[in-house]
């Protein structure tokens, strides 16, 4: 991996307009958006340079087009090229140019190359574990986002965010993002079952989709196994976990059998009909003997009945190891600050979450490079120590950047920097630092501003 990256940057140098080096290549951006990456050189924002100029903007701090585009001048000059115009416009209306769809699949394969280029010895048994969950983004508050995306309804009308529903598959080995939805937050058929249900065909035969409950009902479980998906979750809420039934295969471990239940209204009667009868599930209890946990006792379900390939013990490692979406998401949310987007338009809004994906799959990539270098598991490797590193060393390359020297640096000091291991620890759920006494907003903020006057 250390020797493809390398080779990466190396070619990154002949292209002056490719200074995201190494991590996005010429060609990933050509698979996207084909030959519009070879415009004229008189236009600067050209797909390649838009591109790369949005992920600095998503990979910044302070998010902003001004900053981003200080960042394309400054490049420029230490790179010995003409400045360009520090007014934001040319670039907003370069970003418009990309579609919403070139986006997506940009941060998709980037999350699946990754994944196909890990080490086998990355895979849990020898499979490949897609892990799901999802959360919600506000966005500004503007008549189009509000159309959209509108706000919780128990909101008054300006004391709000438009809000919307996302739902992210990360792969278990690498981290990455292989599959993304940004959806309505309320409404029909708009949950996160529901937005999973529309991407099964998105996994490949053997898969295991590992889940919370959320994902554990009857029909969900039946759907991806008849796509060739595994599952493995926590037990539904409304199903009954007796280990004195079934066919015992050790302790706390049997294969139980449930008939199906009646068509839900949206399902069609064609995709009913042709679901099995009964499905047959391995339930296995998992015993949390550690303090701060909230549960002791927790069931896990599972379409894997070979109790000799996948023992109890392997199970229950895998389904604690469900945490890292948890992980991987607030990474995103909170490291990439986008629990909150910045657009005002639906548009806008749905590529800006596309590109912050993208950005968290190429730092992602660095990370797995730094992991396979040092001898550690990619999950071993910070994050923000891995953002930090990549975006001093982004501002350093230039022509006559040491190639060999700069690679190995910055790959043994994102690999140095680790997420301690400590599975015993436990915090109390409250805040030291004091919010600041201001109330609450309940009405618009013009009326505030009458009142005042």
């Amino acid at each position: 991996m250390f020797a493809s990256f390398r080779r990466s940057v190396e070619l990154a140098r002949h292209y002056p307009d490719l200074y995201f080096v190494g991590l996005l290549t010429l060609d990933d951006i050509r698979s996207a958006f084909g030959d519009a990456t070879v415009l004229g050189r008189s236009w600067i924002y050209n797909p390649l340079i838009t591109i790369t100029v949005f992920l600095t903007q998503c990979l910044s701090p302070d998010h902003s087009c001004r900053e981003a585009v200080s960042k394309l001048i400054a490049w420029r000059v230490r790179n010995q090229m003409k400045p360009c115009s520090p007014d934001t416009g040319a670039y907003c209306i370069a970003r418009d140019q990309l579609t919403e769809k070139q986006c997506q699949d940009l941060a998709r394969q980037a999350g699946k190359q990754l994944e196909d280029s890990a080490p086998k010895a990355w895979l849990w048994l020898g499979r490949r574990v897609r892990v799901i969950d999802g959360s919600t983004v506000t966005m500004p508050d503007t008549e189009a986002n509000q159309a959209e995306y509108p706000q919780q309804k128990q909101q008054e009308p300006g004391c709000g965010f438009p809000i919307a529903r996302v739902l992210v598959v990360f792969s278990l080995s690498v981290g990455s993002v292989v599959e993304l939805l940004i959806g309505p937050y309320k409404g029909k058929m708009t949950g996160e079952n529901s937005m999973l249900r529309t991407i099964h065909d998105q996994f490949d035969k053997g898969d295991v989709a590992l889940v919370d409950r959320l994902f554990a009902g009857w029909f969900d479980i039946a759907l991806r196994q008849q796509q060739g998906i595994e599952t493995v979750t926590r037990k539904h809420q409304n199903r009954v976990a007796d280990f004195r039934t079934g066919k015992k295969l050790g302790k706390d471990d049997h294969i139980i059998t449930i008939p199906k239940p009646d068509r839900p209204g949206w399902m069609t009667k064609e995709v009913y009909e042709s679901l099995p009868d009964e499905l047959t599930l391995r339930q296995v209890r998992v015993r949390v003997a550690q303090r701060g946990f909230r549960t002791k006792e927790v069931i896990v379900d599972t379409t894997l009945l070979d109790d000799l390939e996948i023992t109890k013990s392997d199970l229950s490692t895998l389904y604690r190891q469900r945490w890292m979406a948890e992980l991987n998401l607030r990474s995103i949310k909170n490291i990439l600050q986008m629990d909150h987007l910045r657009c005002k338009t639906p548009e806008r809004v749905r590529k800006e979450f596309y590109m912050h994906m993208l950005a968290y799959n190429l730092i992602r990539k660095v990370m797995a490079i730094a992991a396979k270098e040092t001898g550690v598991a990619p999950y071993q490797i910070s994050f923000k120590g891995a953002l930090q590193t990549l975006n001093n060393f982004l501002l350093s390359f230039n022509r006559q950047t040491d190639i060999e020297q700069w690679c190995r640096t910055l790959i043994n000091a994102i690999g140095a920097h680790r997420v301690a291991d400590r599975p015993d620890r436990y915090e109390p759920r409250v805040r030291k630092r004091r919010p600041k006494p201001y109330p609450l907003m309940t009405k618009p903020r013009n009326d505030y501003k009458k009142s005042i006057q």
